[in-house]
């Protein structure tokens, strides 16, 4: 069952997207509208949440897990074009770990699996960040967080604790029943 809603899934997704490009050739107040929402790495972030809320629609939450990669690689590329820093590739790929930690966890939370995803989901997400500060600290990226870096620190930090924390909760939970 879970194959058929997977192909249905991509299916209504290159259907929508197909219907997106034809709407953005054919009909010029369309392409107007969307314009300055339509730049590249914006239609990436667009489709990431396309994506996840098809998997929404059709009760797949595995589909998060390809909506966050598709949305955080969307990301990772409108902060390259903001800031005109593409060296900083050299240390951002170590978020894609995070990315599907971030689909993981949200699949968990969607009922997937729930106990087993959150707990890998989150520990995916904090060997990311870990990862990222190693790469960035040697890399030259160490100043993108700036004076923020203590505050982003203790807030990773604490996400990992509560998700440590929920994930000890659904265990229980399972466990009693």
């Amino acid at each position: 069952m879970s194959g058929n809603r997977s192909q249905l899934a991509l299916g209504v997704i290159l259907v929508l997207i197909g219907v997106w490009f034809l709407l953005d050739q054919t009909v010029p107040a369309f392409s107007n509208f969307f314009e300055k929402y339509t730049e590249w790495p914006v239609n990436l972030l667009l489709i990431g949440g396309v994506i996840f809320i098809v998997g929404l629609v059709l009760g797949a939450p595995g589909l998060a897990v390809p909506a966050a990669i598709v949305a955080g690689t969307g990301g990772i590329f409108y902060y390259q074009e903001m800031t005109r820093d593409y060296s900083s590739w050299s240390y951002m790929w170590t978020l894609y770990p995070g990315f599907i930690g971030v689909g993981t966890l949200l699949a968990g939370l969607l009922g997937d699996n729930t106990a087993h995803n959150l707990k890998r989901g989150l520990n995916m997400m904090v060997f990311s960040a870990v990862l990222f500060l190693i790469f960035s600290a040697f890399l030259g990226g160490w100043d993108l967080l700036g004076n923020y870096g203590p505050a982003i620190l203790l807030i990773l930090l604490g996400l990992w604790v509560l998700g440590s924390g929920l994930y000890r909760t659904f265990r229980n939970k399972n466990q009693s029943e």
